[in-house]
Order: structure tokens, then C-alpha cells, then sequence
């Protein structure tokens, strides 16, 4: 039975403001990068057999800051590592794509294997725009209650279903290359990760938006040849008290879901 840890990427300067997409060049802003550095910590006693990411900047940021503290670990030096700022970043993987963001050559274990296929949802024409102007395009309430059917508008805009396809075809892939022993970490975004769990607990795509993803959260699945099995979803660390839902602030109502996730 293979065991894939998700993570959802830290916070960036605008993340639930604005819909990043395929945004490229933003990365981690400080609380991304503290973020990071604790789940980091949290996860140095794990021996990650592959870290696999989005190619997109917030992503290798946050899986980078995971690598570094991993090999910190391994040589013995614990806690005296920098968090994040020296990992390495390669292309690799079963069926990935290209992209702006990117390196070349499979090196697992010991460097972060990029691969497009956990990428954010292509948002077309809604890419880069603030999220309190989207809630009142009419395409919004089909993307919180019937998504399977979403097309989003404009040039390269993708359709959720095929970001869920993508997503879970390359878990799949990964699980299958890296053996039933292994214990891998899968870096991505809010949307994407909610997917593959969707398909990991077999319920429909249209009911995806009742799960929540924070920033730097852990979800774990175990895949067996049976079923899988979620271990965990959504777990940020900290206390109980930190679960407690804050002051409803975004524009919309309060039974929607941010899309990409939100902060």
C-alpha cells in the first residue's frame, strides 16, 4: 500500500484575494515561508521516498523547505537547517508536461521532481482576477454547485473534470513508479488536492467544494488495490482551537467555497 502525503502550498502576498492560477513568478510571502518551515519541522522524522510538485513557484517554495529540513535530518543536523531557501527543483515523472517553471532530469529522494499534472486548475479568462469580482460573474454559482460541469472562459481555460483526471491520473502514476512501500509527498494547490480526495472517498465532483484545504495543510491517502483509505484531511498542526472557523469576511455567501482555496 502506497501512502501520499498532500500538501497544499503556503501563503503567498495574495492568496484568497486573488485567483494566482498559473500566475507565474509569486512566491511565498513571510508567513508562507514560516508556514513552510513548520510543517517542514513537523515532517523530518518522516523518510519521504519522492517529493513531487506543482511547478509553480509557491509550490517548490513550500516542497523545497520540505527537502532541505529532509536532508537536514538525514546528515544528522536536525533543527540547524535553513528552512526552504537551497532545495532543488528537477523535471521528472510518468506523462508530465512542460512549463515555464521548471527544471530537467529525475532525481527523487533527495530533490523536489516537478510534475504539471498537480498544478493549479487552468482559470482561463478568471486567472489574476480578485476573487470579491468573480463571486458576481453568473459562472460562480455553478462552480459551487455543480462543478463537474465547469468550463472556466477564455484561452487554455480548463474544465474541473479534467483537472481532476490530470490530478489523480498522476498519483496514480506516481504510486505505481515508486512501489506499494512507499511514503511519498504530493506539493499542489487547494482545488487540486480537494479533487484527488474527492476521488479518494469516491463522492462525486459536484461535492467537492464541502471539503476544505487551508495553506500548508497535510492530507494523507493510503491506496491499497482494494480502496483507499484518507488518514487525514486539512491537518494544519497546532491546537483544536485553531479549527474554529474565523469571522466570515469573503464577499459571498457564507456556505460558498473560495475557489482555489482560499486563505
Amino acid at each position: 500500500m502506497t501512502t501520499v502525503l498532500l500538501v497544499r502550498h503556503g501563503l503567498t502576498a495574495v492568496t484568497g484575494s486573488i485567483l494566482l492560477g498559473w500566475t507565474p513568478g509569486v512566491g511565498l510571502d513571510d508567513r508562507g515561508r514560516a508556514q513552510a518551515g513548520a510543517l517542514a519541522g513537523r515532517l523530518a522524522s518522516v523518510p519521504l521516498t519522492a517529493v513531487v510538485s506543482s511547478p509553480l513557484q509557491r509550490c517548490r517554495e513550500t516542497a523545497e523547505a520540505i527537502v532541505t529540513r529532509q536532508r537536514a535530518a538525514a546528515a544528522g543536523q536536525g533543527e540547524g537547517a535553513q528552512d526552504g531557501q537551497d532545495g532543488d527543483a528537477s523535471r521528472a515523472g510518468p506523462g508530465t508536461g512542460t512549463s515555464a517553471e521548471g527544471g530537467s532530469g529525475p532525481r527523487e529522494r533527495d530533490a523536489v521532481t516537478l510534475d504539471d499534472r498537480l498544478g493549479e486548475c487552468h482559470y482561463g479568462d478568471w486567472t489574476g482576477q480578485e476573487t470579491k469580482v468573480l463571486t458576481a460573474d453568473p459562472l460562480w454559482r455553478t462552480v459551487q454547485d455543480h462543478p463537474s460541469a465547469v468550463v472556466f472562459p477564455g484561452p487554455g481555460g480548463e474544465a474541473l473534470r479534467d483537472t481532476q483526471h490530470r490530478a489523480v491520473t498522476a498519483v496514480r502514476d506516481w504510486n505505481a513508479r515508486l512501489g506499494p512501500a512507499a511514503v511519498w509527498l504530493a506539493c499542489s494547490h487547494g482545488d487540486v488536492i480537494k479533487a484527488i480526495v474527492a476521488d479518494a472517498m469516491g463522492i462525486h465532483l459536484d461535492l467537492f467544494q464541502r471539503i476544505l484545504i487551508d495553506p500548508c495543510s497535510l492530507t494523507i491517502i493510503r491506496y491499497t488495490e482494494r480502496r483507499p483509505f484518507v488518514i487525514r484531511v486539512n491537518d494544519r498542526g497546532g491546537s483544536v482551537a485553531d479549527l474554529l472557523p474565523a469571522p466570515w469576511t469573503f464577499p459571498a455567501d457564507e456556505g460558498d467555497a473560495v475557489v482555489g482555496g482560499g486563505a
